[in-house]
């Protein structure tokens, strides 16, 4: 709940968010005081230092140390060792790659951030041997060294890495592999950024970048929503014949590796990184696909009606309802909606999140080449977490600052268990971040007072949770599309572009207009560069999050104690033994109606609110 001295201000129609001076910036010096620093210099020489050094120690040891008397001692010291060298690595990439983020265009932060990664792709090549080496230990002797102390530590880090044994290559491939990302996959994710960051789209005759052209689907006059539109779209076109070039080469250069390592799904690889049986992947998909008639069918069947609409064309997905108080939020009002809706469920966690604005952890403004979109990097465990957002005083503004902050506070929870096992699958990853949102919201919604303002409200709420879980399942349906037919051969701009309305059209249903130029908003979507098949992980964290949220909501004893639990885990524990203590199992197909249901609920109180 909010303060009482910190009410929120309303503002009047046509206003806007607050002032780009207003909002804070990040500060990187702990990690490094900027990019001439000299201790990152030295760090960068260390680490190859550090890599050659142990390689020359441990490389064709390992069989040898678990043979030994002390075995358990032995192996740790290794891991440890290990362990301590990414750290270092994650700190180096973490500073190249956020610095970089403050301004993707830039030429020298690239090539700061180019040299970089070729560096520590360079240095880490001596490190390579070790997983390998690993894996190759006998089962039942690594185990019998694993239940003693100190190896035991690292058990569910070496039982992780231990699934991936069947799809590991030969020391020399997994080499030759590493080496050419630099000049590969990584080579293609800058470019996609680079070219993302790089456009312009003139609208009303404004030239703008596209966080803040795609922010204008939330503006309240027709007319703007669809120049928007086709401004975003003519750029995007003009520039189609690249995107589709990068997305050919990606997903060959997928299928390859998928193909030496004996992957036989296009998302297979992802699974397995992710921690998720395929099945309970399927089940999900499945679950969300069915549901989209009783989900975003019918909430867009439903808004049309509110606009006196038949139908709403695409640009009318996400735009304001026609009788909707505009609320813009300055920083100091988003801080304290947050903040104040954290600590209503937990202090801890509001103090964690707090750090995050008094240390100077958060980038909020949106700037001329800064990356677009809003992240949580959790950097290394050694240092803490920075968020970047594109701020500009939306109430979805607020809602992605408290999703960030759960991601925060997630990765700051997990830090202890260390560079190894803090890491968060994906399964879970989404969790802290889309329930702080729910917390927020539901703050929020206590304190409207107004029918319009409740439905307003209402209504943004749904239509995030079909975006983050109907819209990505779009995006994994079309993405399965692709990456199989790239199977078959390259595939033609059009021809991706039909992909991706056959996606579009099944999931947002028949009260929404697709209209011409739609069909390469698949280009901006940067999950599909960087990380294919991630976005399957925004729908379990969601369906996941409202099960959890309905445990809480039943005043469940020792709820916070156990999300606590679940948190501070990170990486160390399967995500089924995390949700055993509030009795869910995703396993379970029935769980995944559990999530959507929540949906539907919040469906009917719209429709049961008077017009």
């Amino acid at each position: 709940m909010f303060h009482p001295s910190e009410p929120l201000v309303r503002a009047a129609p046509g206003a806007g968010a607050a002032p780009a001076e207003a909002l804070p910036r990040w500060r990187l010096d702990d990690l490094y005081e900027g990019l001439d620093s000299p201790r990152f210099a030295e760090d960068l020489k260390r680490l190859g230092h550090e890599c050659r050094e142990f390689a020359a120690v441990y490389r064709g040891a390992l069989a040898g140390l678990l043979s030994a008397r002390n075995a358990s001692e032995k192996l740790h010291e290794a891991i440890a060792r290990y362990e301590a060298i990414d750290d270092l690595a994650t700190r180096i990439m973490s500073f190249a790659g956020l610095s970089y983020a403050e301004n993707t265009i830039d030429p020298v932060r690239a090539k700061f951030y180019g040299d970089a990664q070729e560096k520590v792709t360079a240095a880490s090549t001596d490190l390579l041997f070790f997983q390998l080496e690993l894996n190759r230990l006998d089962d039942i002797a690594l185990g019998r060294a694993m239940e003693r102390k100190p190896l035991s530590r690292y058990r569910p880090w070496i039982e992780d890495l231990r699934r991936e044994k069947p799809y590991q290559l030969d020391d020399r491939i997994e080499r030759l592999f590493h080496e050419k990302s630099v000049t590969g996959q990584s080579a293609w994710n800058r470019l996609f950024d680079e070219t993302i960051a790089s456009l312009r789209f003139e609208i009303d005759g404004q030239e703008m970048t596209l966080e803040p052209a795609l922010n204008l689907f939330q503006d309240p006059d027709e007319q703007v929503r669809e120049r928007a539109s086709d401004a975003i779209a003519a750029t995007l076109k003009d520039n189609l014949r690249v995107f589709a070039l990068i997305s050919n080469v990606l997903a060959k250069d997928k299928e390859i590796s998928d193909q030496w390592r004996g992957f036989k799904d296009v998302a297979a690889s992802r699974h397995l990184s992710n921690r998720v049986e395929p099945e309970v992947v399927g089940a999900m998909v499945a679950a969300v696909r069915g549901a989209y008639p009783r989900l975003s069918h019918r909430y867009y069947r439903l808004k049309a009606r509110w606009f006196g609409k038949d139908r709403l064309r695409h640009w009318d997905r996400n735009a304001p309802l026609p009788d909707a108080p505009r609320a813009v939020y300055d920083w100091s009002q988003a801080r304290a909606a947050v903040l104040g809706a954290y600590r209503a469920f937990s202090p801890k966690i509001a103090d964690i999140a707090e750090t995050f604005f008094e240390r100077q952890w958060i980038d909020a403004p949106v700037a001329p080449g800064k990356a677009p979109g809003a992240f949580a990097h959790p950097t290394s465990p050694s240092v803490h977490p920075y968020v970047l957002l594109n701020y500009q005083g939306k109430p979805r503004d607020v809602m992605t600052l408290a999703h960030e902050l759960g991601h925060g506070v997630h990765q700051v929870l997990a830090a202890p268990n260390g560079p190894l096992m803090a890491p968060t699958p994906l399964t879970l990853a989404e969790t802290a971040s889309v329930f702080g949102e729910m917390l927020t919201f539901q703050a929020l919604l206590a304190e409207a007072k107004e029918p319009r303002e409740r439905r307003a409200m209402l209504a943004s709420k749904v239509e995030d949770m079909l975006n983050t879980v109907v819209r990505q399942i779009a995006f994994y349906t079309f993405e399965r599309s692709l990456h199989e037919e790239r199977r078959e051969g390259e595939l033609t701009a059009e021809r991706i572009c039909q992909l991706w309305m056959a996606a579009q059209s099944e999931s947002l249903g028949p009260s929404i207009e697709l209209m011409p130029g739609y069909e390469t908003f698949w280009t901006y979507i940067p999950h599909f560069v960087h990380s294919p098949f991630y976005v399957y992980a925004y729908a379990f964290g969601d369906c996941l999050v409202n099960s959890l949220y309905g445990v809480y909501r039943k005043a469940e004893p020792g709820f916070v104690e156990k999300y606590f639990a679940l948190l501070s885990a990170g990486g160390s524990k399967h995500y089924s033994e995390l949700l055993a203590p509030f009795g869910l199992d995703a396993r379970d197909p029935a769980f995944w109606n559990i999530g959507l249901s929540m949906i539907e609920g919040l469906i009917d109180e719209l429709e049961s609110l008077p017009a």
